[in-house]
């Protein structure tokens, strides 16, 4: 007799994943052939793939969009910001497409955080806070290879 068994929540389950950006990129990705296991519930992977997981069956696989709200937060525009090239001295060139740890004060105290670089020039370098997959949908393709008991 086969499993009937629907994924719920805080049931152990072993899937496997795969997450595209919109251009069809792999961002993330946990193959069939080494499938993680986790806790429904835990927030090991994003709220709304757990989600979308709750009533599925073993071996069923599902397919979603995850909208930026519930992957890696809209795009704030606010979060660019220029910096004197000056700040950087000569220990540092920075150019377009670098990801740097700038220290920042978040709620009174000095934070190391990642910063894009999106410009630069003789006099500014523009950088840009956003997580790069803000703003974005994510698609998520899952598949559940068993659920704990």
């Amino acid at each position: 007799m086969a499993d009937e068994r629907k994924a719920q929540f805080f049931d152990t389950v072993s899937m496997s994943y795969t997450a595209t950006a919109p251009g069809g990129e792999v961002i993330e990705e946990a193959p069939e052939s080494a499938p993680v296991t986790v806790q429904l519930g835990s927030g090991r992977v994003l709220m709304a793939v757990e989600a979308a997981m709750m009533g599925m069956g073993i071996g069923e696989s599902k397919t979603v969009a995850i909208l930026p709200e519930d992957a890696f937060g809209p795009y704030d525009p606010a979060l660019k910001q220029d910096i004197p090239r000056a700040v950087f001295g000569e220990r540092l060139d920075p150019k377009p497409g670098m990801v740097l740890a700038l220290a920042v004060d978040r709620d009174g105290a000095r934070q190391q955080v990642p910063a894009t670089v999106l410009a630069a020039d003789h006099e500014t370098v523009t950088v840009d806070y956003n997580h790069p997959l803000a703003g974005k949908t994510i698609t998520y393709t899952v598949k559940l290879h068993a659920i704990g008991r």
